[in-house]
């Protein structure tokens, strides 16, 4: 049994691995009669993984991802189409270095959000920092700022994130300066920072979101420009599960 002053000593120095965990790794190490050198490696492995874990479960906190299906349980005969291949094209990650951009284009409750949210959940796995939040309290988070100083603050954590998730475009009208806010937070990751959006409205429909604002054209040409798009064309989930309830209810 190790002493516990070697326990305390070892968290005393910063090192974050829980007691038990030390515990056991000295114990497996003394009975295998380990070299200096093996007790170290062990060691660092063990502080590693947990520092991983740490450093996982603040971003992921941070990322406000939300509860969301597996992929092992998306049914991709659900949809009539939809290009699977590209969505695990993405899930490999490359559009993150190349800063490109995704559409994720269908009508209310075909799979979109949950879509996004595994792409988001991949690349929190993979060591990058993410934030997944609906457009509407993203835009209304910013027009809360009542100085410039301060809507320059709360836009870094828009813009120098990974990845940054817009959920739900289209289904709340904006005013203009909704527009201008949106415009910023694009056009400052243009081409250095992967943006996803998910939306039920064509390109050329965003301007009734935002109506009268001059920039909408901007926006959408800064966003498109080095974007792969991901349409879903498919009858609702929720209205599909409904339904079956609905049978089973009266079977």
């Amino acid at each position: 049994m190790p002493s516990p002053d070697v326990v305390a000593a070892l968290r005393a120095l910063g090192v974050r691995a829980s007691p038990d965990a030390l515990r056991a790794m000295i114990a497996q190490l003394t009975k295998s009669r380990a070299s200096a050198t093996q007790c170290f490696e062990d060691l660092v492995t063990l502080e590693r993984r947990e520092r991983d874990a740490r450093n996982l479960e603040r971003r992921v906190k941070t990322a406000t991802l939300g509860a969301f299906k597996p992929l092992d349980r998306f049914d991709w005969n659900h949809p009539r189409s939809i290009d699977r291949g590209l969505y695990e094209e993405l899930l490999e990650l490359g559009f993150l270095g190349r800063g490109e951009n995704v559409l994720f284009r269908g009508q209310s409750g075909v799979g979109k959000t949950n879509l996004a949210q595994a792409l988001a959940h991949a690349a929190l796995l993979a060591g990058r920092t993410v934030r997944f939040t609906t457009l509407a309290a993203a835009l209304a988070d910013l027009s809360r700022q009542e100085s410039v100083p301060a809507l320059e603050r709360r836009l870094r954590r828009y813009t120098r994130v990974d990845l940054l998730v817009l959920d739900e475009l289209g289904y709340l009208p904006c005013d203009g300066r909704s527009a201008d806010l949106l415009y910023n937070v694009i056009s400052r990751r243009h081409e250095q920072r992967a943006t996803v959006i998910t939306t039920n409205l064509a390109y050329k429909q965003w301007g009734t979101v935002f109506p009268g604002a001059a920039c909408v054209g901007a926006l959408v040409d800064r966003f498109a420009q080095h974007c792969q798009v991901v349409d879903i064309d498919a009858d609702s989930w929720r209205h599909k599960e409904a339904s079956e309830r609905s049978t089973k209810k009266k079977r």
